[in-house]
Protein backbone atom coordinates (compact mmCIF):
# COMPACT_ATOMS: atom_id res chain seq x y z
CA UNK A 1 0.00 0.00 0.00
CA UNK A 2 1.26 3.13 -0.75
CA UNK A 3 0.07 6.98 -0.20
CA UNK A 4 -0.06 8.91 -3.71
CA UNK A 5 -1.60 12.39 -4.64
CA UNK A 6 -2.76 14.09 -7.95
CA UNK A 7 -4.20 17.16 -9.29
CA UNK A 8 -8.15 17.88 -10.32
CA UNK A 9 -8.27 19.75 -13.54
CA UNK A 10 -9.21 23.14 -11.49
CA UNK A 11 -5.72 22.22 -9.10
CA UNK A 12 -7.36 21.19 -6.58
CA UNK A 13 -5.05 18.27 -4.85
CA UNK A 14 -6.40 14.59 -4.25
CA UNK A 15 -4.81 12.67 -1.82
CA UNK A 16 -5.33 8.90 -2.26
CA UNK A 17 -4.40 5.29 -1.51
CA UNK A 18 -2.98 2.56 -4.32
CA UNK A 19 -3.66 -1.07 -2.86
CA UNK A 20 -1.27 -3.08 -5.41
CA UNK A 21 -2.24 -6.86 -6.42
CA UNK A 22 0.93 -9.11 -6.87
CA UNK A 23 -0.76 -9.98 -10.44
CA UNK A 24 -3.07 -7.38 -11.04
CA UNK A 25 -6.25 -8.56 -13.08
CA UNK A 26 -7.07 -4.73 -13.18
CA UNK A 27 -7.35 -1.55 -11.25
CA UNK A 28 -10.24 -0.81 -9.33
CA UNK A 29 -10.84 3.00 -8.66
CA UNK A 30 -13.01 3.64 -4.78
CA UNK A 31 -14.96 6.70 -4.70
CA UNK A 32 -16.42 6.96 -0.71
CA UNK A 33 -20.14 8.40 0.34
CA UNK A 34 -21.24 11.55 1.96
CA UNK A 35 -18.95 12.52 5.05
CA UNK A 36 -16.86 9.83 4.70
CA UNK A 37 -13.09 9.05 3.10
CA UNK A 38 -10.76 6.97 1.51
CA UNK A 39 -10.17 5.11 4.71
CA UNK A 40 -14.32 3.39 4.04
CA UNK A 41 -12.40 0.87 1.95
CA UNK A 42 -9.67 0.05 4.49
CA UNK A 43 -11.13 -2.86 4.84
CA UNK A 44 -12.20 -3.51 1.67
CA UNK A 45 -9.16 -2.82 -0.94
CA UNK A 46 -6.68 -5.26 0.35
CA UNK A 47 -9.43 -7.71 0.40
CA UNK A 48 -9.70 -7.07 -3.67
CA UNK A 49 -6.04 -6.95 -4.04
CA UNK A 50 -5.46 -10.49 -2.71
CA UNK A 51 -8.45 -11.75 -5.15
CA UNK A 52 -6.46 -10.12 -7.78
CA UNK A 53 -7.51 -6.56 -8.40
CA UNK A 54 -5.29 -3.77 -7.46
CA UNK A 55 -7.36 -0.65 -5.94
CA UNK A 56 -7.11 3.13 -5.87
CA UNK A 57 -9.25 4.77 -3.00
CA UNK A 58 -9.11 8.36 -3.19
CA UNK A 59 -10.60 11.13 -0.62
CA UNK A 60 -12.97 13.18 -2.70
CA UNK A 61 -13.39 17.31 -2.01
CA UNK A 62 -17.16 16.03 -0.87
CA UNK A 63 -16.40 14.19 2.18
CA UNK A 64 -15.00 13.74 5.69
CA UNK A 65 -14.42 11.84 8.64
CA UNK A 66 -16.33 8.94 8.90
CA UNK A 67 -13.78 6.32 8.69
CA UNK A 68 -10.93 8.55 9.00
CA UNK A 69 -9.24 11.70 8.19
CA UNK A 70 -10.72 13.24 4.36
CA UNK A 71 -6.88 14.99 3.52
CA UNK A 72 -8.44 16.69 0.24
CA UNK A 73 -10.90 18.00 2.52
CA UNK A 74 -9.16 18.86 5.12
CA UNK A 75 -6.21 21.03 2.42
CA UNK A 76 -8.98 22.47 1.27
CA UNK A 77 -10.77 23.60 4.30
CA UNK A 78 -14.37 22.65 3.35
CA UNK A 79 -16.69 19.78 2.05
CA UNK A 80 -17.76 20.85 -1.10
CA UNK A 81 -20.85 20.47 -3.05
CA UNK A 82 -21.46 16.67 -4.17
CA UNK A 83 -21.10 17.70 -7.92
CA UNK A 84 -18.08 19.60 -7.78
CA UNK A 85 -16.23 16.13 -6.67
CA UNK A 86 -16.76 15.12 -10.42
CA UNK A 87 -13.66 16.60 -11.28
CA UNK A 88 -11.76 14.16 -8.30
CA UNK A 89 -13.09 10.96 -9.90
CA UNK A 90 -12.05 12.39 -13.46
CA UNK A 91 -8.22 12.91 -11.96
CA UNK A 92 -8.75 9.43 -10.42
CA UNK A 93 -9.77 8.00 -13.73
CA UNK A 94 -6.57 9.92 -15.80
CA UNK A 95 -4.47 8.85 -12.84
CA UNK A 96 -5.54 5.04 -13.22
CA UNK A 97 -4.85 4.96 -16.83
CA UNK A 98 -1.10 5.67 -16.34
CA UNK A 99 -1.00 2.58 -14.97
CA UNK A 100 -1.74 0.63 -18.05
CA UNK A 101 -4.20 -1.96 -16.69
CA UNK A 102 -8.26 -2.56 -17.24
CA UNK A 103 -9.90 0.44 -15.06
CA UNK A 104 -12.97 -0.53 -13.35
CA UNK A 105 -14.72 2.61 -11.24
CA UNK A 106 -16.78 1.79 -7.96
CA UNK A 107 -18.99 4.18 -5.94
CA UNK A 108 -20.47 4.51 -2.75
CA UNK A 109 -23.92 6.79 -2.11
CA UNK A 110 -23.68 9.92 -3.63
CA UNK A 111 -20.42 8.68 -5.34
CA UNK A 112 -21.60 5.66 -7.25
CA UNK A 113 -24.25 8.21 -8.84
CA UNK A 114 -21.20 10.39 -10.04
CA UNK A 115 -19.72 7.08 -10.83
CA UNK A 116 -22.63 6.25 -13.03
CA UNK A 117 -22.13 10.28 -15.18
CA UNK A 118 -18.28 9.82 -15.25
CA UNK A 119 -18.56 6.00 -16.61
CA UNK A 120 -20.70 7.99 -19.36
CA UNK A 121 -18.91 10.25 -20.32
CA UNK A 122 -15.36 7.82 -20.21
CA UNK A 123 -17.20 4.77 -20.96
CA UNK A 124 -14.19 3.71 -24.04
CA UNK A 125 -11.69 4.08 -21.18
CA UNK A 126 -13.34 1.71 -18.47
CA UNK A 127 -14.05 -2.40 -18.22
CA UNK A 128 -16.61 -2.10 -16.21
CA UNK A 129 -18.48 -0.31 -13.37
CA UNK A 130 -19.66 -1.59 -9.87
CA UNK A 131 -21.77 1.12 -7.93
CA UNK A 132 -23.61 0.62 -4.23
CA UNK A 133 -26.79 2.59 -3.21
CA UNK A 134 -26.85 5.40 -6.68
CA UNK A 135 -30.16 6.94 -6.74
CA UNK A 136 -31.22 10.39 -8.44
CA UNK A 137 -29.47 12.55 -5.17
CA UNK A 138 -28.85 15.54 -7.12
CA UNK A 139 -31.05 18.91 -7.87
CA UNK A 140 -30.20 19.45 -11.14
CA UNK A 141 -32.49 16.93 -12.55
CA UNK A 142 -34.61 13.78 -11.59
CA UNK A 143 -33.41 11.95 -13.94
CA UNK A 144 -29.89 12.90 -14.50
CA UNK A 145 -28.34 9.50 -13.67
CA UNK A 146 -30.93 7.25 -15.80
CA UNK A 147 -29.99 9.79 -18.49
CA UNK A 148 -25.82 8.70 -17.79
CA UNK A 149 -26.91 4.93 -17.41
CA UNK A 150 -28.07 5.02 -20.94
CA UNK A 151 -24.83 5.36 -22.25
CA UNK A 152 -23.16 3.02 -20.36
CA UNK A 153 -22.25 -0.28 -22.60
CA UNK A 154 -19.92 -1.79 -20.27
CA UNK A 155 -20.75 -4.90 -17.64
CA UNK A 156 -22.69 -2.92 -14.87
CA UNK A 157 -22.71 -3.95 -11.42
CA UNK A 158 -25.49 -2.30 -8.95
CA UNK A 159 -26.68 -3.17 -5.07
CA UNK A 160 -28.21 -1.24 -2.43
CA UNK A 161 -29.42 -1.75 1.00
CA UNK A 162 -33.08 -3.62 1.56
CA UNK A 163 -34.80 -0.50 1.75
CA UNK A 164 -37.63 -0.65 -0.84
CA UNK A 165 -36.63 3.10 -2.43
CA UNK A 166 -32.96 2.06 -2.80
CA UNK A 167 -34.13 -0.94 -4.77
CA UNK A 168 -36.25 0.76 -6.89
CA UNK A 169 -33.63 3.43 -7.72
CA UNK A 170 -30.78 1.03 -8.27
CA UNK A 171 -33.28 -1.13 -10.39
CA UNK A 172 -33.95 2.03 -12.66
CA UNK A 173 -30.80 3.26 -13.31
CA UNK A 174 -30.01 -0.37 -14.34
CA UNK A 175 -32.71 -0.44 -16.18
CA UNK A 176 -31.81 2.49 -18.41
CA UNK A 177 -28.52 0.68 -19.38
CA UNK A 178 -28.21 -1.54 -22.43
CA UNK A 179 -25.25 -3.22 -21.64
CA UNK A 180 -25.48 -7.28 -21.87
CA UNK A 181 -23.86 -7.86 -18.61
CA UNK A 182 -26.05 -6.22 -16.07
CA UNK A 183 -25.83 -7.44 -12.24
CA UNK A 184 -28.68 -6.36 -9.64
CA UNK A 185 -27.73 -7.48 -6.62
CA UNK A 186 -30.34 -7.42 -3.71
CA UNK A 187 -29.70 -8.46 -0.24
CA UNK A 188 -31.36 -11.36 1.42
CA UNK A 189 -29.74 -10.55 4.48
CA UNK A 190 -28.07 -7.86 6.75
CA UNK A 191 -27.62 -4.75 3.46
CA UNK A 192 -26.62 -1.02 4.73
CA UNK A 193 -26.32 1.93 2.65
CA UNK A 194 -23.24 2.49 0.38
CA UNK A 195 -19.57 0.55 0.31
CA UNK A 196 -20.13 -0.08 4.10
CA UNK A 197 -22.42 -3.11 3.38
CA UNK A 198 -19.29 -5.19 2.60
CA UNK A 199 -17.58 -3.90 6.21
CA UNK A 200 -18.85 -7.01 8.43
CA UNK A 201 -18.31 -4.67 11.70
CA UNK A 202 -21.15 -2.67 9.67
CA UNK A 203 -22.93 -5.32 8.25
CA UNK A 204 -22.23 -8.24 9.74
CA UNK A 205 -25.28 -10.55 9.06
CA UNK A 206 -24.73 -9.73 5.30
CA UNK A 207 -21.20 -8.58 4.27
CA UNK A 208 -20.29 -11.91 2.90
CA UNK A 209 -22.52 -12.61 0.99
CA UNK A 210 -22.37 -9.10 -0.81
CA UNK A 211 -18.89 -10.19 -0.97
CA UNK A 212 -19.89 -12.77 -3.24
CA UNK A 213 -22.14 -11.08 -5.94
CA UNK A 214 -19.40 -8.26 -6.35
CA UNK A 215 -16.58 -11.03 -6.69
CA UNK A 216 -19.19 -13.22 -9.07
CA UNK A 217 -19.37 -10.67 -11.05
CA UNK A 218 -15.77 -9.47 -11.32
CA UNK A 219 -14.99 -13.32 -12.26
CA UNK A 220 -17.61 -12.63 -15.14
CA UNK A 221 -15.53 -9.70 -16.36
CA UNK A 222 -13.42 -10.61 -19.98
CA UNK A 223 -10.17 -8.61 -18.38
Amino acid sequence: MSNVTFKASDGVEIYGRYYRAASPRALIVLFHQAHSSKDEYKTIAPRLAAAGYSALAIDQRSGGNLYGPNQTVEALGHSADYLDAQRDLEAALSFAETQKLPVILWGSSYSASLTVVVASEHVNEIRALAVFSPGEYFDQSPTMIRTAAAKITVPFFVTSSKDAEEIAAAKAILAASPSTLKVQYVPTTGGVHGSSTLIKSRDPEGAEDNWKAILGFLSRLNL
